[in-house]
């Protein structure tokens, strides 16, 4: 195991890691901006190191000076957390290529999953269950694009292939709109992710956001760790996440989860990582992996009793997994509601001091979360400020928890999304299960209609 760490993050992903490493005996570093001196992990790791100024791009963006901080230091790897640098497969080979362990998977694996198209074609030839689609990159001929779409069935998606975060996609319904729609879409790829490389796939109207996670190591074993619901978004944002998804049997569970994790066996995948599908009428679509650790990863941790951290970390200390498939037993239900300093109807930011804190217990309740009294909320980074888990026998009981766990949550001095959350614990619909990816963006609109 490593005698110590950087942990290239913030946060609540920050004391997350910390906490991990601490259960293990490793020391940590944390890395972090001058904005974030006063943050928890900070202030409770071994060391720490000031990497930059508040701006991302000047610090947690920052390459040369993460690498620094693990040198200046003598930590021997490096956390990327989520977000930031987590899935940038340059920062991951330069981490190596400095001398330091990059805890994650490698980089030309991180390289060919990043790229939507590249992504689609290895888990075809692995066997995963793919959108119909266009199977490579859109050409500039008009006529072909038309064709194209025509023959996978209008309505079709126009997506960017370096794309994520919901941004680089249109939805076209008809001849008329498929140019002019895929040279705006071309032109904000090239701009927000310097790719214009478009593709384009047949358009799911009214799916469900599924998700694998997998854990494989460096000696060919690969598992799954059963499915998460993550359909309940605004903006293409997760807002609430469980496990496991309502209405899966064990049967397809276990199905498409072992492709998932024979695809990691055939691609060489190291680390943990979650296979993202659209799933409509009893069928699984890949969309696409994320090479890394996710925000919603408590609620798997809660059913599973794995801890996906700690796994990260003996992974790429080369060990071996702890668990073998047999292992993975699914008991009771989990949720886990992101709670962010934002105002809960308009959605804007509200960074600020917290004058009043208080997190919610009781049984089955986890909350992952930085903040204390009298720590400032910085207006620079995301607006999630922690996550709630509750974990219950039945998913009733943890629909029940979680909603007796925000009645008791106490955050004052700023504004979060609190109440919404509250509105989605009582929302029939919610608590039939099975909601599609699309509902609660719809409900929102007629609540401000």
């Amino acid at each position: 195991m490593f005698e110590k760490i950087v942990i290239a993050n913030r946060g609540e992903i920050g004391l997350r890691i910390l906490r991990a490493c601490r259960e293990l005996g490793v020391k940590t570093v944390a890395a972090h901006s001058s904005a974030d001196r006063d943050l928890k992990h900070v202030r409770l790791a071994d060391e720490s190191v000031c990497i930059g100024p508040p701006s991302s791009m000047e610090s947690y963006l920052n390459v040369p000076a993460i690498i620094s901080a693990a040198e200046v230091t003598d930590a021997v790897a490096i956390h990327p957390g989520y977000g930031f640098l987590s899935e940038n497969a340059d920062f991951a080979e330069r981490v190596e290529q400095s001398g330091f362990v990059f805890i994650g998977p490698r980089p030309d694996t991180i390289r060919t999953m990043g790229d939507k198209i590249s992504a689609i074609t290895a888990m075809k030839k692995s066997g995963v269950p793919c959108v119909p689609g266009s199977d490579g990159p859109l050409g500039d001929d008009a006529e072909t694009s038309l064709a194209l779409a025509r023959e996978i069935g209008y309505p079709v998606i126009i997506k960017a292939a370096g794309g994520g975060g919901g941004r680089g996609m249109r939805v076209v319904h008809s001849d008329a709109a498929l140019n002019n729609a895929i040279s705006l879409t071309r032109a904000e790829a090239g701009s927000a992710f310097g790719n214009e490389t478009l593709y384009m796939e047949k358009y799911l109207e009214n799916p469900r956001h599924i998700e694998i996670q997998v854990l494989a190591d460096s000696h060919g074993n690969a598992i799954h760790l059963g499915e998460r619901d993550c359909s309940m978004q605004r903006r293409h944002q997760k807002v609430v996440e469980e496990a496991p998804a309502p209405g899966i049997s064990e049967e397809l569970r276990n199905q498409i989860g072992e492709v998932c994790a024979n695809a990691c066996r055939e691609i060489g995948y190291l680390g943990a990582g979650t296979f993202e599908f659209l799933y409509e009428d009893g069928k699984f679509y890949f969309i696409e992996m994320n090479t890394r650790l996710q925000v919603e990863h408590p609620v798997t941790e809660m059913v599973t009793g794995v801890d996906l951290v700690k796994e990260q970390l003996r992974i790429a200390s080369g060990e071996e997994l702890t668990y073998k498939q047999s292992d993975i037993k699914l008991r009771g239900h989990a949720i886990e509601c992101r709670i962010n300093a934002e105002d809960p109807k308009k959605f804007t930011p509200s960074p600020g001091k917290i004058t009043q804190f208080h997190q919610p217990g009781g049984p089955g309740i986890r909350v992952d979360t930085h903040l204390y009294n009298g720590y400032t909320v910085p207006p620079y980074y995301d607006s999630m400020i922690g996550k709630i888990i509750a974990h219950g026998n039945s998913r009733k009981s943890a629909i029940n928890r979680m909603r007796t766990a925000l009645g008791e949550l106490v955050i004052e001095g700023i504004t979060t999304n609190t109440q919404l959350h509250r509105d989605i614990m009582n929302d029939t619909n919610f608590q039939s299960g099975g909601t599609n990816i699309h509902y609660l963006e719809k409900k929102l609109a007629e609540a401000n209609s």
